[in-house]
Formats: C-alpha cells, structure tokens, sequence
C-alpha cells in the first residue's frame, strides 16, 4: 500500500485521508468527498474513499477493506483507530450510518478534521459514538491540514446550507489585459501547461459552465483530457438558444450538455440537481453576470506572458520568459511582471 509499516503522527494519518478523499472530487454529488483510514499499532491496516452518491461511505470502505486483508474471523479491529477528512454521519439515508459502522467493527477511537457543515448534524457524532464508549475528537492541529480539508468539502458545504453549487470562474488574460482578440479569438492565450491544470480543474468538479460565443467560436469539448471525468455535466448559458447543432458538446456522444438561457436560474436548477461544484470557463459577459449577482466564489486568473494589443491571436507579440511577482496593497493584487532575456 506504501503507507503501511511505519509508526508515525496524526497529521501522517490524515495527509493520507486528505489523499484518499481527493479521488472522488467530482463523483459523489450531491455527497462530499471524503477519505478514511483506519491504524492499529501503528500501521494503516484499511482505507477507503466515498467513490459516488448511494456507495459506501469513507468509513465502511475503510473498513471493509480492512476485512479484507485476510481470513475474515481472524482479522479484528479491536482497539484500531479511524481517522476521516469530514465527521462522520450519525443518521441513517441513502447508506447505514457511519457511526453505527464504526461501532460494530469494534473500532475503539475516532479522528475527524471538519465538523459537518449541517447545523442540524455539527457534533452529533462525537455524542453518538460516547454512547457506545468509543473515544471521538475533532483534529485541531496543522492548520494547513485543516485548510485542505475545508476545501475538499467547500462544495457541499455550499450547496447544504444554501441549495447553491460553489461557483469558480477561470480567467486567461494578456498582459494587455484582454481574453481575445478583436476578432473574439481566444486560442490559446495560455500555454500548454496552464491548459493541463485547466484539464486538472475539471476533473474534480460537477459541472462546467461557458457562454454561448464560446461555443460558436471555439467549439469546445469541455472534458477533462487527460482523466476523464464521466460524471461532468456540460452547461450552455445563451440567451436566443441558437447553438451550432454540430458542436462537440452535443455530437461527441459522451457527457451531458445542458442549456440555459440566465446563468442564476442555471445554478439554481443544478443545485436541484445536487450539483455541489461549477467551473465556469468562459465568456467575459458570462463572467460579469455571475459576478454581478453575487454569485462567484472563487476566481483563477491565468495571466499569460502575451501582448496581443490589435492584432489576432495567431500573431500576438508571445514574450520570452518573465518572472512574476504578486503582492498585496489595500486588497488589490499587484502582478509585476519582469521580463529577461
């Protein structure tokens, strides 16, 4: 397993859950992700991740793996501890509880990093599991670790306590500060290598969402290339409806495209839908509405190394190298960037 042999700290166990959770960013809406791993002695002896909506929690997967290391009657978890990413669950729904689970496995101490985000839930299971003598606490230690998995969750903590998905919008920019060309070209002001985190991106949220000029410009497949990710959901803001009807996103035959004519009323129906998470990738006037309404959590800026003032894209002034610099000054982003030679 790699993990496994060795007697370490807390912040080893979680870096692992951390791990294990992030395999299922983008797979288990309307659920978060989650990771679990379960110690004994000093060594991981099972771990588990919450693969998809209606499977086996963390928890279960963790243990379940566990049992299955060896003959069943002999394996016993006996004074083993768990560690997870998020508390675990204490009410019976699509799955058992977790903590019931952990409680028949003979699992003798809990370690969970964030609290439930539902009010309703936050602390249940730390009484739960005290009621049936196992030791539950809530991690208050590296705060890196914590901010990992805050994030893991950021999604779902979102949409459980507003409906709403968690809404990232990702911009790439000159340095003349412009998204495309007069002619509305946009490929490709970033390089190869942003363009794989792009694909990296997409990989781990639910859903991706792109005005309708991106579409009739670009013609975009909006999938995650490099690992695939078959749970995405395509979504077309356009207000006439008018779309290309030989674009990739409804001729390629793979993941769902969705088409919407008013980006909220877009986000409050994929929230319905138990989406959690929304990249948004392109069309300035896109961008602009959802920021308008409130609605963006989050902002990536890829500022490219490019000067493309009035000319197309494809003969855009591409500088050489530059060594960039950002800092702060009264909540504005300074970028400086040098050029060399």
């Amino acid at each position: 397993m790699g993990w496994t042999g060795s007697k370490v700290n807390d912040e080893y166990y979680i870096e692992r859950a951390i791990e294990l959770a992030s395999k299922g960013l983008g797979h288990t809406r309307p659920n978060p992700a989650v990771g679990a791993v379960i110690v004994k002695d000093g060594v991981i002896i099972g771990e588990g991740w919450h693969k998809k909506a209606g499977g086996d929690h963390a928890e279960v997967a963790a243990i379940k793996n566990a049992l299955k290391k060896g003959d069943k009657t002999s394996v016993s978890l006996e004074g083993a501890s768990i560690y997870v990413t998020l508390e675990p669950c204490s009410k019976v729904g699509r799955v058992g509880a977790c903590t019931d689970a952990i409680a028949s496995a003979g699992i003798s101490r809990v370690v969970y990093v964030i609290s439930d985000p539902n009010p309703k839930n936050r602390g249940k299971a730390k009484r739960v599991l005290a009621k049936k003598g196992i030791e539950c606490s809530q991690y208050k230690g590296d705060k890196v670790l914590i901010a990992k998995c805050q994030d893991l969750i950021k999604g779902f903590s979102k949409h459980i306590l507003t409906g709403m998905p968690y809404v990232t919008v990702k911009i790439a920019m000159s340095l003349d500060g412009k998204i495309c060309d007069d002619w509305g070209n946009a490929n490709w002001i970033s390089s190869t290598a942003s363009r794989k985190c792009t694909n990296q991106l997409r990989e781990v949220v639910d859903a991706i969402m792109v005005g309708a000029e991106t579409v009739r410009k670009d013609n975009p497949s909006l999938l995650a290339r490099i690992h695939p990710n078959k749970d995405l959901i395509r979504v077309i803001i356009s207000k006439t409806g008018k779309l290309p009807k030989g674009a990739q996103v409804f001729t390629d035959g793979k993941n769902p495209t969705l088409v919407f004519n008013d980006p909220k009323k877009a986000l409050i129906e994929l929230g319905k839908m138990g989406v959690t998470s929304v990249l948004c990738e392109g069309g300035l006037k896109l961008a602009q509405s959802l920021a308008q309404s409130g609605l963006v959590d989050e902002w990536i800026t890829v500022l490219a190394p490019v000067i493309i003032g009035k000319s197309r894209i494809g003969k855009a002034l591409r500088l050489k190298s530059i060594a960039n610099k950002c800092f702060m000054c009264d909540g504005d982003m300074f970028y400086n960037a040098v050029i060399k030679d």
